[in-house]
């Protein structure tokens, strides 16, 4: 016996809300589930796991693409684990320099924070910079 969720009970048990489910499904990730004869969408136990694998995918920071590809490699259970180890190798990659951007910025606001004196904004360091990125202690 198949069972079958609405998309609101898909939604709750991949706990992914329902707009991106229809987000999902209008880009490929998610296959176009059967509908009913009044026109719902039914999805079964495989689509909500996949679903979970999706929403694990993203708090994880993995691209559309990224999710896109390893799926592909997923629905090929045969192909060398290769393929889906580069892609977390380079998300890894992309995580770093993100992580080194993030930093970057963080002691760019703090001379900001450090910077203004108070008074009036008309002298506030902190809008003075905002508008001139040269007065920036770093590049960012």
């Amino acid at each position: 016996m198949t069972t079958e969720f609405s998309i609101g009970k898909a939604s709750q048990r991949s706990d992914v809300k329902v707009t991106t489910i229809r987000y999902y499904e209008s880009i490929g990730l998610m296959p176009e589930p059967s509908r009913t004869q009044s026109g719902r969408r039914v999805y079964d136990q495989d689509s909500v796991a996949r679903l979970g694998f999706i929403r694990h995918a993203r708090d994880l920071g993995f691209s559309v693409d990224a999710i896109r590809g390893l799926i592909a490699l997923q629905e090929s259970p045969g192909t060398d684990c290769a393929a889906a180890d580069a892609i977390a190798q380079r998300h890894l990659v992309e995580t770093r320099w993100r992580i080194l951007q993030l930093q970057s910025l963080e002691v760019e606001l703090e001379h900001m924070i450090e910077s203004c004196a108070g008074g009036s904004v008309a002298k506030c360091e902190i809008v003075t910079r905002l508008f001139d990125h040269a007065k920036c202690a770093a590049d960012h």
